[in-house]
């Protein structure tokens, strides 16, 4: 790092000052720092499809002000009691007066994981986004999946590697559970990466933002807890075959004398693991 400059600090919207809220380590707290990476993210949302964004981790409110459309409603969660007080104190109201009546922007203490999200909007469908903390960003994503009736997109910055994997395809040795119980529903992009200077404190690692625009037909033609079962069963020994991967499951011979049960998971699409499942279903 030392005196390297990203190429983010080269537009002269990139400032970089010492935060206002001191970022906690159990949190996972690394505050963006760079306004035209702010922008950048906020302008990942499509808006296609709903009125209601939820921002996960606002911290200072660096990425908060790129997030809030014309005309949608915000609603910021947070666990950190002064990241809240800060927001509530220095920009709240602020932002408030400079937004339209069309729109409203509320802050709330509440954890992301534990909280109702058909709750927030009354049902309405919501888009999520945010600077992720590393720490929750998988089971961000898995709650997002199991509320997708709700979330028909996805934004946001997570681990790079992370980020990779959620989007990676079938062949890959970064391709696993996650990129496959995703892109069961959504259609994953990984758009660009930010480097660790931008943020305080600086992480060890690059961090990537990604989309997730959920399918136009997002159930499942098979069981899904089968689905998720297989899947999860096949990756855990995933340099084993199908075959092996799915003894414990004590599957028929007509079933396991198909030749995809002599493949490795990384080489089975999302399609093909749907196909497995709706197989592997005849016989239970």
């Amino acid at each position: 790092m030392g005196k390297h400059k990203s190429k983010y600090q080269k537009d002269d919207r990139s400032k970089k000052s010492n935060s206002p809220v001191k970022a906690k380590k159990h949190l996972g707290q690394h505050f963006l720092n760079d306004e035209s990476v702010a922008e950048r993210i906020g302008n990942t949302l499509t808006t296609n499809g709903y009125n209601n964004i939820v921002e996960i981790g606002p911290g200072t409110g660096v990425l908060t002000k790129y997030i809030l459309k014309e005309g949608f409603n915000l609603i910021a969660l947070d666990l950190d009691t002064e990241s809240i007080e800060y927001l509530n104190t220095h920009f709240s109201l602020e932002f408030n007066s400079k937004i339209s009546k069309m729109s409203s922007f509320k802050i709330k203490e509440a954890d992301f994981l534990k909280t109702d999200i058909s709750i927030l909007f009354d049902g309405e469908p919501l888009a999520i986004t945010g600077n992720f903390p590393y720490n929750i960003s998988s089971q961000i994503v898995f709650k997002a999946i199991e509320n997708r009736h709700l979330v028909p997109e996805f934004t946001g910055m997570f681990q790079k590697e992370v980020a990779r994997r959620i989007c990676e395809k079938e062949g890959s040795k970064a391709y696993g559970i996650i990129s496959v119980l995703t892109q069961a529903f959504y259609d994953a992009e990984y758009l660009f990466t930010v480097p660790p200077e931008v943020f305080n404190p600086p992480p060890k690692v690059d961090s990537g933002v990604l989309r997730l625009i959920r399918k136009e037909n997002y159930t499942m033609p098979c069981d899904e807890k089968l689905f998720t079962r297989i899947v999860k069963l096949c990756f855990n020994q995933r340099r084993k075959t199908i075959r092996n991967g799915l003894k414990s499951m004590g599957l028929p011979t007509e079933i396991t004398s198909n030749e995809v049960f002599q493949k490795r998971p990384e080489q089975l699409s999302v399609n093909a693991f749907i196909e497995l499942t709706q197989l592997i279903e005849t016989s239970l």
